[in-house]
């Protein structure tokens, strides 16, 4: 490949140097004498300014060369004089390899809504802010796999189509082959699925967790990073029905030992992408608190996206037993002034978003982890506490987010876990290979869940789970 990237151009100008470069055109302006046509590559959030002579070029080419349209460019790298830019290129030759007719091209240089540009999926990564989100989803993808290969754990892939709810909630996406015009039936006129591909009802996967035990229980420690699918009728901004998860899984370790490893995991992520894709990062950073400078005192964020990110690298995470945020929910003041939505009574309720936040942002100001749940509002293989009342799960939580991680220790004694699927009416004859393992050489083990896109609203502070994944799965949409 012969041309360079912008960004390599702009980290290693070398004045004078001859080069050839291509990019899609953002913006072209200039008079009768030269054109300055500013053009982006997707390698970084900075333009190049092309100057382009009248001398050198007809009026009639440049003219084809409008906003949107890709070009090749031919020239020699300048001191640029202009207060935008350090460098610039004067050119000699361009090519116009893609045109863009400015009549119907829809990204023109001006503002557009977040909700305009889902509508233009296929395009809004030529913008700054999705250009910016989506390097920073490469980012957060190579630190995922870069961290977890170097304490040693295995990437391992989870079937995408499964015949076991690991969540037990039931809102998963069928898969069939069935022939939905002549669907057969049984003799008690249910649906054969014993005629089905599988010859079983099978499913879009809600978690890669239960086979990620399996591995972990011969391999040592293990990772999956993968899509799931959660068949859930909600259109919020932090509901996705196709999302990515991270589940990690580790044997011969307890729940301090997952905390520990949660929480060096999401600073070590957080960390990388501050630090590697800084430009990606202030660019956010300045978009954020451009755009809450519109709204009420109250709803704007108290810390600014640069400010909530080392808000979790330079802080130990407070450690909390559930019975405790309780109390201290109790017995706070937005629940004594009923000015949470959900109001706290006691042992057993289920902590909402807005209670996260307060632990996390008023009453620790630091991330927070929440374990020993009641086991009535907890999964069939979270293991049971000594007092048969809790669960050692553990959930962490972030400023502006809430929950970003659930976890816990697994349940690994045989009878326990029986006891606890009847006990929550789980089919053990679907999970008969599950059980197994507690049979043949089970050992303490433990394992976290984090979504990969709420991570990345936290890090780029953008506010709907939409506009951080490229193309959005949700209710009445699968457009792109």
């Amino acid at each position: 490949m012969k041309y360079l990237s912008i960004q390599n151009i702009i980290n290693n100008p070398g004045i004078n140097k001859n080069i050839e470069i291509n990019g899609w055109v953002r913006t072209k302006r200039g008079s009768k004498n030269v054109s300055f046509i500013s053009i982006n590559d997707g390698s970084t959030i900075k333009n190049l300014q092309i100057v382009a002579e009248a001398s050198i070029f007809k009026e009639e080419d440049l003219k084809k060369i409008n906003t949107g349209a890709c070009i090749k460019v031919f020239g020699e790298i300048k001191k640029s004089e202009g207060k935008e830019q350090n460098i610039e290129i004067v050119a000699n030759k361009i090519l116009l390899l893609g045109k863009a007719d400015p009549e119907e091209y829809p990204l023109q240089p001006k503002k557009h809504s977040l909700e305009f540009l889902r509508e233009k999926a296929h395009l809004r990564f030529r913008t700054n802010t999705f250009s910016a989100v989506f390097r920073i989803r490469h980012a957060l993808t190579f630190a995922i796999h870069n961290y977890f290969n170097s304490k040693g754990y295995l990437n391992i892939h989870t079937p995408i189509i499964t015949g076991a709810d690991a969540e037990g909630a039931g809102e998963m996406f069928q898969v069939t082959n069935l022939d939905l015009n002549k669907i057969p039936k049984n003799e008690i006129n249910k649906i054969d699925f014993s005629k089905d591909f599988f010859g079983k009802q099978t499913n879009l996967t809600v978690s890669g967790q239960l086979e990620a035990e399996l591995g972990a229980l011969a391999l040592g420690k293990v990772y999956t990073f993968g899509p799931t699918f959660r068949a859930e009728n909600s259109n919020t901004s932090r509901h996705l029905s196709e999302f990515w998860m991270i589940e990690p899984e580790t044997a011969f370790a307890d729940l301090d030992d997952n905390m520990d490893l949660a929480e060096d995991f999401l600073k070590y992520c957080i960390n990388y992408c501050a630090k590697n894709y800084k430009d990606d990062i202030e660019f956010l950073n300045q978009r954020l608190e451009n755009e809450e400078k519109n709204l009420k005192k109250e709803e704007r964020s108290e810390l600014s996206l640069i400010d909530r990110l080392d808000f979790v690298v330079n802080n130990k995470f407070e450690r909390i037993t559930y019975t405790e945020a309780i109390n201290i929910l109790r017995n706070s003041k937005p629940n004594k002034k009923k000015r949470f939505q959900f109001l706290i009574s006691g042992f057993g309720d289920d902590l909402q978003s807005e209670h996260e936040r307060y632990l996390v942002e008023k009453k620790f100001k630091k991330p927070v982890i929440i374990t020993d749940y009641p086991k009535k509002i907890k999964a069939f293989y979270m293991k049971s506490n000594d007092d048969d009342q809790t669960v050692k799960a553990m959930d962490i939580l972030f400023p502006m987010i809430g929950e970003m991680v659930g976890g816990s220790q697994r349940e690994e004694d045989y009878e326990k876990l029986v006891s606890r699927m009847e006990e929550m009416d789980i089919d053990k004859k679907e999970l008969w290979w599950y059980l197994e393992t507690r049979k043949f050489g089970t050992c303490v083990h433990s394992g976290f869940g984090l979504g990969f896109e709420r991570l990345m609203m936290f890090i780029t502070g953008m506010k709907n789970i939409r506009d951080v994944i490229p193309f959005p799965r949700t209710p009445q949409n699968a457009e792109f």
